[in-house]
């Protein structure tokens, strides 16, 4: 896995290594003043959540969404992060934003209120989509919370990197999309140190589990808390994101091709068990279709290959018309023990195992080694702090010690190369030294601080989380702001309510012929039909 001293010396030379493209996604529950899940919509004084380009919500009306523009500096998506935040306990009231990826205490399926996006057919099929997802899975499910970490390099870094592999024939988009699969394929064999180092979630409410069974697994803990002895992230378990049916795709990610077309197949192929749930019933709609799949961004997975698209376009439309813009790495639970649920620590440490995933050979992963990979990161989830855990790599059992400090020893140098383009100080070598004693000792991982409290005070997981909640929000309320950001942000409330009754009242076409084109033209493959138009570049 060790990239070349000579192609690292190379790298070290060019200017872009310094401009690493990142941004940050975050969740983050509404909660009243005792811990249990807002049922109260979105704040209008933050926004329209359909048309505000960072702050909107996920799945729920209560799960806030924090999106940061693109930066070159971590810090500085930080400190935009920072006043997404400010600015949002100005026009809270005596709600919280709840810290952990497990929700808050929760009254059955329905205390889980479904987004509304407004009248305007774009509105509406996010909120259709929304309840399509409640009838296949529940709405529990959507009320976990994580962060998102986009991250790419500048052209110039491709440029090179091409010339580096004599690949100079081959279209700058196609070698980069590629390599990008490349770095998903290393990302996959390997993300269950990020599980291990970052999973923030060991314990849950019971009010999580309303049918009031108890997996395997889990044990009580007080009256209203459920403890994994050993769990990292019970976010990325069985019993968070999860789509049985959908195991069946078998996307391993070894081509663009290949991850479109399974795709494709997904959203058009109809499933008996959705069928019989129906698409409408009483002229209401449950959800936007039958298939395995309502649209792309239902596939779960720890990371996806990402391009904006167009208003004509689905992602996966996007990806095979120009190829991939970014990676969006899906599995970090938000951290408790800080304010936003991320800190530059983790951005710079990212930035290196990305980079390593990068730079590193790649070879395709045949079906046999995506068992294996599943089966590790599944390991890591559910016992990942047990000292008696043994992951399969290369035929032998290894430690998440051993193997964990193999791939440290691996990122040293891309830590050097990144830093080397640094102004000042060494964040990355010092992120790497900073989480290097968890691989050894457990308990110094977010997932093993949060249990040690929860046994060391015996506080229920709710009450644990309410008082950090408490905590984060008056630090929060109580720091100023940077002004022009203010002022932005404050803009950016007015324009985002016009913006949205601007499409409501542009609306001409019914929302069944809407989704009908919709859904005709993701049938479409793009690169064919630009090439039907004479455009296919």
């Amino acid at each position: 896995m060790t990239a070349t001293v000579s192609r690292l010396s190379r790298l070290a030379r060019q200017r872009g290594i310094g401009r690493l493209r990142r941004g940050v996604e975050k969740e983050g529950l509404r909660v009243d003043p005792q811990g249990r899940i807002a049922a109260t919509p979105h704040p209008p004084e933050l926004g329209a959540k359909l048309t505000h380009p960072h702050i909107t919500t996920d799945y729920s009306e209560a799960l806030l969404e924090y999106i940061t523009p693109v930066y070159c500096r971590p810090a500085d998506a930080m400190a935009f992060l920072a006043d997404l935040h400010r600015f949002s306990y100005r026009h809270l009231g005596d709600e919280l934003i709840w810290p952990g990826s497990m929700p808050a205490r929760l009254d059955g399926n329905d205390s889980v209120t479904i987004a509304d996006y407004g009248t305007s057919n774009v509105g509406m099929m996010k909120h259709v989509y929304r309840k399509g997802l409640d009838v296949r899975y529940g709405r529990i499910m959507q009320a976990i919370a994580g962060v998102h970490y986009n991250f790419s390099l500048p052209d110039e870094l491709w440029t090179l990197l091409r010339e580096m592999d004599g690949a100079t024939d081959t279209p700058l988009h196609d070698y980069r999309s590629a390599r990008y699969f490349g770095l998903i394929r290393n990302f996959r064999r390997h993300s269950w140190l990020l599980l291990y180092l970052f999973g923030a979630s060991p314990a849950l409410d019971r009010s999580f589990l309303p049918d009031g069974t108890v997996p395997d697994g889990l044990e009580g803990h007080g009256r209203h808390t459920l403890i994994s002895r050993y769990a990292t992230s019970l976010r990325m378990s069985d019993l968070g994101y999860q789509n049985k049916v959908q195991s069946q795709l078998k996307i391993c990610f070894n081509s663009l091709s290949n991850y479109v077309n399974t795709l494709r197949h997904a959203i058009t192929t109809p499933w008996p068990a959705y069928q019989a749930l129906g698409v409408q019933e009483g002229g209401e709609w449950r959800q936007l279709n039958a298939n395995i799949l309502q649209i792309e961004n239902e596939y779960y997975s720890d990371i996806r290959p990402k391009r904006v698209a167009r208003h004509d376009e689905t992602p996966s439309q996007a990806l095979e018309a120009r190829g991939v813009e970014y990676i969006e790495v899906r599995c970090l639970d938000l951290d408790p023990f800080l304010a936003l649920g991320i800190d530059e620590t983790r951005m710079h440490f990212l930035d290196v195992f990305l980079m390593w995933c990068l730079l590193a050979e790649s070879p395709w992963i045949p079906d046999e080694e995506c068992d294996r990979l599943d089966d590790n990161r599944e390991r890591v989830v559910t016992h990942g702090r047990d000292p008696a855990l043994r992951l399969e790599h290369d035929g032998r059992q290894r430690s998440v010690a051993e193997w964990g400090g193999a791939i440290f020893a691996e990122l040293a140098p891309i830590a050097e190369l990144l830093d080397s383009a640094v102004e000042e100080g060494t964040p990355h070598a010092d992120a790497l030294a900073r989480l290097a004693p968890s691989l050894e000792d457990p308990s110094l991982t977010p997932s093993g601080r949060l249990l040690a409290r929860l046994e060391e005070t015996g506080e229920e997981f709710t009450d644990a989380m309410l008082a950090l909640a408490r905590e984060q929000a008056e630090r929060l309320r109580r720091e100023p702001m940077d002004p022009a950001r203010q002022a932005f942000f404050d803009e950016l409330v007015t324009t985002s309510h016009r913006q949205q009754r601007d499409l409501e009242a542009a609306e001409s076409e019914s929302f069944e012929a809407f989704l009908n084109h919709y859904f005709a033209r993701a049938r479409e493959p793009r690169v064919a039909a630009l090439a039907n138009t004479g455009d296919a570049s």
